[in-house]
């Protein structure tokens, strides 16, 4: 993705194929799933502990290991700039594609 904003969206069907085409690097989609499994590891933690600080870390977990990968390994900027509540909802959709095995199938061919 450039800087130039990208294309507008309707609904969120139209926009997770846009999402899993700026994921297409595997290292940027495996720091996502790392990230998103990390925050439901320390979600988990902080609300079964009741120390609740560690929700803190949330943020910087997720959005700090998603980041890492778009500006290291994909060279694009997250769609979250653009798209936050789907983008939002497009790293849990990936993640679930990951696990259930339909990530492949799903992925834009090249």
């Amino acid at each position: 993705m450039s800087d130039n904003h990208p294309p507008a969206f309707s609904s969120f069907a139209e926009f997770y194929p846009y999402y899993l085409s700026e994921h297409a690097h595997p290292t940027c989609r495996a720091l996502h799933y790392i990230g998103s499994s990390g925050v439901l590891l320390c979600l988990a933690y902080a609300l079964l502990s009741g120390q609740y600080i560690w929700l803190l870390a949330l943020p910087l977990l997720g959005y700090g290991m998603a980041w890492i990968g778009h500006f290291f390994f994909e060279h694009n900027k997250p769609a979250t700039f653009y798209y936050p509540l789907w983008s939002f909802i497009g790293d849990w959709v990936m993640l679930k594609d990951f696990v259930t095995g339909q990530i492949a199938e799903k992925l834009p061919k090249e």
